[in-house]
């Protein structure tokens, strides 16, 4: 599992190890695994660190610090390298110095600089730190916008990318590997930072850190999530999960939001609603009932509202009487929206909402009366997004997008690293509905479920539209969900 913190909780995990060591050793740390990974890249593509040009972006501060430190490393081994200042009167000392020693040029022109830039094998970008904040300064802006040859590779984080929280609120530097020291950062993982990433390695410098808030699943994490049947198992004991969904304008909801549970590990799947004739003739596993969620019969998890229509309000009621896990989408949202928090209020089984922006935009509205605020704010802020939905609906919270967010209402955040463009197509959002309320009624507590469930439709994703890409339907991803289910578990 990956394990993000936050640049206060990184800063104090610092000065607690820097009080115990000698001046300079955690800079030192950090410049070796950067400059080591610098080497590495080097190799792969010239053969050799010898004679290769290397540009230093430098600011100011520790982060420019380790920025000059690796350059004289590199320098050290024949590359010919040349530090930018973007703040010369700012500039770290001890690395300034060092790479002087080493044999590094130094430059504050711009003009210089940036050719620099242009030329390089490899650019280190070192203009701010985990601790910037607002974009970049004009003085950094040209190398954001310069074109450039060589790789870029961003110290701790790419410049212009908030550390906490990904938002990018002007120009950044868009890295094509990002080295980051003793933890990653929240922004590393999330749009619209994450793209400016590029491949994210860790270097442990040996800092301790408490349990992180942000997390985000990999495949062993995933393979101990799934639910196995066992010896004494039946469809009963494996969870039944209840769908309702699908209307006469929108039937073709229910067919993939009952794929979607099918493939989800629940032993059965319980379907109510007016497609009940067109989901028997696709999927003759699925228990059909008349009537709504009430008259259902027993069940271990309820999926409401996927393509609901008129019926939505009422699914949504009776299912959310019931004392058992429920999750809502889609047409569900919008009217848990007009009905607001209050219509949580005094459920003991958990609830789970998985909106887009949008339908956030109206959840939000919904909870303090305001007017909707806009999608693309939400969709650029999405850890505070889920946060405060979360903690408004005490619900735990699936934030769909670019990077589908996770968050339970203590603040705790998972974010999925598998997602696909692809994915954006529809129905997609039915199948993810059916997969993550199959694993509820599988028994994962909705953090589990939310963040398997869109581990793995991420993966089916990819899978469907295969390499290097292709459009894919709603039903292909649902069809691929076995594959990646073993490949994970294989893994």
């Amino acid at each position: 599992m990956r394990h993000a913190h936050p640049v206060e909780t990184v800063r104090a995990a610092e000065a607690a190890l820097m009080a115990r060591l000698p001046e300079g050793t955690l800079m030192q740390r950090a410049a070796a695994g950067l400059a080591a990974t610098c080497a590495r890249l080097l190799t792969g593509r010239r053969g050799r660190v010898y004679g290769s040009r290397v540009a230093v972006l430098a600011g100011s501060g520790d982060n420019g610090g380790d920025a000059l430190y690796a350059g004289a490393a590199l320098a050290r081994r024949g590359a010919r390298v040349t530090a930018v200042l973007l703040t010369p009167e700012k500039a770290h000392p001890g690395g300034l110095a060092a790479l002087r020693a080493a044999g590094g040029r130094v430059t504050a022109e711009q003009e210089v600089g940036l050719a620099d830039f242009s030329r390089a094998d490899l650019v280190l970008d070192g203009i701010v730190g985990i601790g910037g904040r607002g974009g970049l300064r004009p003085e950094a802006v040209p190398y954001a916008r310069a074109a450039r040859r060589g790789v870029v590779v961003a110290v701790d984080l790419p410049s212009g990318v908030d550390a906490d929280t990904g938002e990018v609120p002007g120009e950044a530097l868009r890295a094509d590997v990002t080295v980051c020291f003793g933890t990653y950062k929240p922004g590393l993982l999330v749009d619209p930072g994450a793209a400016y990433t590029g491949a994210v390695q860790l270097v442990d410098i040996g800092i301790e850190l408490p349990e992180a808030d942000v997390t985000a699943l990999q495949h062993t994490d995933v393979a101990a999530l799934l639910p196995l049947p066992g010896a004494e198992s039946d469809k009963y004991r494996r969870g039944v999960v209840g769908v309702a969904a699908g209307s006469a304008r929108y039937p073709g909801a229910a067919l993939l939001a009952v794929a979607g549970a099918l493939r989800g590990g629940a032993g059965a799947v319980r379907y109510v609603g007016t497609a009940a004739e067109e989901v028997v003739r696709r999927h003759p596993e699925t228990l059909v009932t008349e009537g709504g969620p009430a008259g259902a019969g027993r069940v271990q998890a309820w999926v409401v509202g996927p393509g609901g229509g008129e019926g939505a309000r009422q699914a949504l009621t009776e299912a959310l009487s019931a004392d058992v896990p429920v999750l809502v989408d889609a047409d569900g949202l919008t009217e848990l929206g007009r009905l607001g928090p209050d219509a949580l209020a005094g459920r003991t089984a958990p609830t789970l909402l998985t909106p887009h922006t949008g339908e956030a935009a109206r959840l939000l509205a919904g909870a303090d009366g305001t007017p909707p605020p806009a999608a693309d704010d939400l969709a650029a802020a999405r850890l505070a997004t889920a946060r405060r939905l979360a903690a408004a609906y005490r619900a735990t919270v699936l934030l769909k997008g670019s990077t589908t967010v996770v968050a339970d209402p203590g603040g705790a955040v998972r974010v999925n690293p598998t997602g696909t463009s692809w994915l954006a197509t529809a129905g997609s959002g039915d199948v993810l509905a059916g997969l993550a309320g199959s694993l509820l009624a599988a028994g994962l507590p909705p953090l589990d479920a939310a963040s398997v469930a869109a581990y793995l439709h991420g993966l089916a994703g990819r899978e469907a539209a295969g390499e290097p890409g292709a459009p894919v339907t709603a039903l292909a991803v649902a069809e691929a969900l076995p594959a990646v289910w073993r490949a994970v578990r294989g893994a």
